[in-house]
């Protein structure tokens, strides 16, 4: 058993005794000091008014639990001069004000609630011989989180959006690059909301952001001062997509080439699809191709089937999945791929109060927003101003040049006509999917594995195409690593000039965002901290079981500071 000094929960107090209740647990009696000193004039008395009592949880022992019953004297002020007639003695080094747990034991709480949560930390304190709420462990978390201070002020800092449900609702993270911690958590993903964060923190110099304009135009707002990064990843993301579209373009739009136009089927639906966007027949034809090619490969895993080849040699044998495989045997035809329910979040949910309203002459895009508005509509302004805009493409008077119908012809690249062959893998024979190929496209020569390498070589062997993206991926790669904006300006121009209508486009959004490129490519800040934060709130949020608020969220993300830990 302990001494007496080893059962005292801080400095100037007396055990008087220890008791266990029957249970297992303890009780420690204990008492202050003699004497008390005057908060106001700092003068030692001894003169004692009364007492009061305090219960206090402290830690166990060998895990049973331990109740201090400490004693505190309400001494009188004996200065004549003084305006304080009496005065309790402070315990700060033991307890906080009003607090029923030691401060020892408040660091336990705080932290457990800080790293597991509420109902783990309960269940955790409770085996440990502490026990207490959960509720107690979450309220003793948010009331720290709220005196979290950002001294000395924050500097540079990342922004990103995180989803509490994704497509449907989001919210922001704003991280202090310098310090690498979160710095707050934000309900929502509004320009008001973080131009108002912003204003409140006019020490900003830096915001790192992805490529989202919505937090562009919160930069410039609330922080007008502050100089705007994008994000470097996105950038190269952004252009692996645009190499991935292009590559779709040029005939593999799912790993498999065109059909010649005279054996791809036209059915109702294609027709429908034409008389709806006349201005895309590339497009159809894609689907149509898409449409047909399935149906080969299906008729082929079933003759394969009865030759009495089992689903992973047929896998094997066509490079698809053996799940694919052995869930297309069990149809007789090819299953029609079926487009999900329409939702309020889309224009075309109210197709036909668009429709009529179109053709009464009501065609303001702001005027039929705000009346799809009242009748429940969820979706952007822009999602709406892409179908309004299908629709008035299909109204004008067709063109010679609107009269091609192959993709070729479409992006200015008539006269490559090799790039219509599949290229295939030379090692597996399997055929290189855009997916694939744009990732490789990206890549450096020194990063690629034998295997890579090989079809990279194909690749540009095969595909023009190919070969003019690899070249304009690795000056853009060389752009970053070379730290050398000045020629970031020379390189957009010969993407836009290059015929590559989805390259193109790529650096014609660039030249809008230019001076938070450059910064991208001259500072050494990124996203790439804000990125790790979110997969950590993600964690966080799915631990909960996604019940965690706003409040709770933003004090398990701060950083916990111990030396402010009460707990009531």
């Amino acid at each position: 058993m302990r001494t007496n000094s080893k059962w005292s929960p801080g400095p100037g107090i007396k055990v008087q005794s220890i008791v266990s209740n029957g249970a297992g647990d303890w009780v420690v009696s204990a008492c202050g000091p003699s004497s008390g000193i005057c908060p106001d004039c700092r003068h030692q008395s001894r003169s004692r008014h009364g007492w009061s009592y305090r219960s206090l949880q402290d830690l166990p022992i060998q895990g049973n639990e331990v109740t201090v019953r400490l004693q505190l004297s309400r001494w009188r002020c004996t200065y004549r001069h003084c305006k304080r007639q009496t005065f309790t003695d402070p315990a700060p080094a033991i307890a906080s004000p009003y607090a029923r747990r030691t401060r020892r034991v408040a660091e336990i709480v705080g932290l457990l609630g800080h790293s597991t949560g509420g109902r783990p930390g309960e269940r955790l304190m409770r085996r440990l011989g502490m026990s207490i709420s959960d509720d107690t462990i979450l309220r003793h978390l948010k009331r720290n989180a709220s005196r979290v201070d950002d001294k000395p002020p924050a500097r540079i800092i990342g922004i990103d959006d995180w989803s509490w449900r994704k497509s449907w609702r989001y919210g922001t993270i704003i991280v202090d690059l310098e310090r690498r911690k979160v710095m707050d958590i934000l309900e929502d993903r509004s320009v008001a909301s973080v131009a108002r964060w912003l204003k409140r923190h006019p020490s900003i110099e830096v915001v790192s952001r992805d490529r989202c304009g919505l937090y562009a135009q919160a930069a410039r707002e609330g922080a007008p001062q502050a100089s705007q990064v994008a994000d470097r990843f996105h950038l190269v993301q952004n252009l692996r997509l645009a190499i991935e579209e292009q590559m779709s373009l040029s005939g593999r739009a799912t790993g498999r080439a065109l059909l010649a136009d005279e054996d791809i089927e036209n059915d109702h639906d294609d027709r429908a699809l034409h008389e709806q966007a006349p201005e895309t027949p590339w497009r159809n034809q894609l689907r149509r191709a898409h449409r047909q090619s399935r149906k080969e490969v299906f008729e082929t895993v079933h003759a394969l089937s009865k030759e009495g080849l089992s689903s992973s040699d047929i896998a094997r044998r066509t490079g698809y999945g053996r799940r694919s495989i052995a869930k297309w045997l069990t149809f007789e035809t090819p299953p029609d791929r079926r487009r999900g329910a329409l939702q309020p979040t889309s224009p075309l949910y109210f197709e036909t109060f668009l429709t009529q309203c179109w053709k009464d002459g009501n065609r303001r895009g702001r005027h039929l927003f705000h009346d799809i508005k009242h009748r429940g509509y969820t979706g952007s302004f822009s999602n709406l101003e892409r179908l309004l805009a299908r629709w008035r493409r299909a109204e004008r008077p067709e063109t010679d040049e609107d009269k091609g119908d192959t993709a070729p012809a479409r992006i200015g690249l008539a006269n490559r006509t090799s790039d219509n062959a599949p290229v295939r893998d030379p090692q597996t024979g399997h055929l290189i999917s855009p997916v694939v190929a744009a990732t490789l496209c990206i890549k450096p020569r020194g990063a690629l594995t034998i295997n890579q390498a090989r079809k990279v070589d194909a690749l540009k062997q095969r595909s023009q195409t190919f070969a003019v993206l690899r070249s304009f991926s690795m000056r853009f790669r060389g752009i970053f690593h070379g730290r050398t904006s000045a020629k970031l300006e020379e390189w957009i121009d010969n993407a836009i000039d290059s015929g590559l209508v989805f390259l193109a486009r790529f650096a014609r959004v660039l030249r809008r965002d230019i001076d938070a490129v450059c910064n991208a490519i001259d500072l050494p800040w990124s996203n790439g901290q804000a990125e790790g934060q979110i997969n950590r709130l993600k964690t966080i949020k799915r631990a909960m079981y996604g019940r965690a608020g706003p409040e709770l969220l933003r004090a398990r993300m701060m950083p916990i500071k111990l030396a402010n830990l009460h707990t009531t």
